[in-house]
């Protein structure tokens, strides 16, 4: 990595007023975990700068964690001086110093992105706060942010930008097999790529985009699925709520596309406007 890149992670957290103290509080969560050996990869808006090289403010640090540690993690950083909560229990918690949150994630919103241990596997060292951390493999990164469509935020741009810096390096079979059945939004992103940055759309193989189009033409040419099932819940919480409840679709959450059950959806439902923002669906 440049000195220019790693300048700018390290001093990701400090944009405006309290920098100080948010880097302080990010950098003493990850001494905290690595010290208890508690395995994370760093996320959100340092990984963003790490695979595009574009810096932006960040209001929190987002940290993945397996499921297993989730626990273990807020444990460890309550023990540290953090205030934490289970804020969402299919797929969130936090961690807080003041007002600078660190948050734990082992899922999405929409419990579809769930962290295994491939993340792990391939994630790419780096350094941030001035630390040697693991990043989110750039593949799981556009995989989380495929599904962000909520009106109040639409992660499209992230997508488009990883893509345009690391299509080249990104492991296209690895990034198809994690979006299984949702290769329509995939699809969607790659199209969207292309109206983008119509000079670069070389950048995606034209044997992902190949196959693809294929699977399209095949599903169009079969009898249409007979249910009323509505999938746009796995990309916003809110805008298919009336498809839901008032037209009686089948929310795509409450079968195995998601790892949601009932009171999960019903918890992150209610918390809409409380939380708007929150990525996953």
């Amino acid at each position: 990595m440049s000195r220019h890149r790693a300048s700018q992670l390290s001093h990701l957290a400090g944009a405006g007023a309290g920098a100080a103290d948010a880097e302080t509080a990010y950098a003493h969560a990850l001494d905290t975990l690595s010290r208890a050996g508690v395995p994370y990869l760093v996320g959100g808006g340092f990984a963003m700068v790490r695979y595009t090289g574009i810096p932006r403010v960040t209001k929190d640090l987002d940290l993945f964690l397996r499921p297993d540690d989730f626990e273990s993690a807020l444990k460890v950083l309550a023990a540290g001086g953090f205030r934490t909560e289970r804020t969402h229990p299919h797929w969130l918690g936090k961690a807080r110093a003041g007002e600078h949150c660190i948050d734990l994630i082992f899922n999405s919103g929409n419990g579809v992105t769930d962290v295994d241990d491939a993340w792990f596997e391939h994630a790419s060292e780096g350094e941030a706060l001035g630390r040697k951390v693991r990043f989110v493999p750039a593949e799981e990164l556009t995989w989380t942010k495929l599904f962000v469509m909520e009106r109040e935020r639409y992660d499209g741009a992230d997508v488009a930008h990883v893509l345009r810096h690391q299509a080249d390096r990104l492991d296209w079979k690895r990034l198809r097999d994690r979006v299984g059945d949702n290769w329509r939004v995939l699809l969607s992103h790659l199209i969207l790529f292309g109206f983008i940055y119509p000079g670069e759309q070389s950048r995606v193989p034209a044997r992902v985009l190949d196959e693809l189009l294929r699977t399209l033409e095949h599903e169009r040419a079969q009898a249409p699925m007979p249910e009323r099932l509505c999938r746009g819940t796995l990309l916003s919480r809110e805008q298919y709520l009336h498809d839901i409840q008032v037209e009686q679709f089948q929310d795509a959450r409450a079968t195995q596309a998601s790892s949601m059950n009932p009171d999960d959806i019903a918890a992150w439902t209610d918390a809409i406007g409380r939380e708007a923002g929150d990525a996953g669906g």
